[in-house]
């Protein structure tokens, strides 16, 4: 009967690990992330769960004669908004799987 203490403390450590990483993945979802191009004339604004919240223009990269090069600006922007949010979502949630061969886990 000593290994069911041990199954039991084991699941209590698993549970207090499973409201942990909830309370982690709510803050995340909270977190707005920030990035801009061209210098400041484009910002984009993503949430922890990677939609875009927000999307600013200067109204000088705003030129009717060169759309492309502002539609790699927002792209740019958005992808860099993205990154920090992915970056900060794995190293957030990264202490809860770190020690662990998980496979496909963060």
């Amino acid at each position: 009967m000593r290994g069911m203490g041990n199954m039991q403390g084991m699941m209590k450590q698993m549970q207090k690990m499973q409201k942990k990483m909830a309370e982690a993945q709510e803050e995340l979802a909270t977190q707005r992330f920030e990035a801009v191009a061209g210098g400041g004339m484009v910002k984009v604004v993503v949430s922890g769960q990677k939609e875009v919240l927000e999307v600013e223009l200067d109204p000088a990269v705003v030129d009717p004669d060169d759309i492309e090069t502002l539609q790699d600006l927002i792209v740019i922007a958005t992808n860099e908004a993205i990154k920090k949010a992915e970056d900060t979502a794995n190293s957030t949630m990264g202490q809860f799987t770190k020690g662990l061969n998980l496979p496909g886990m963060f």
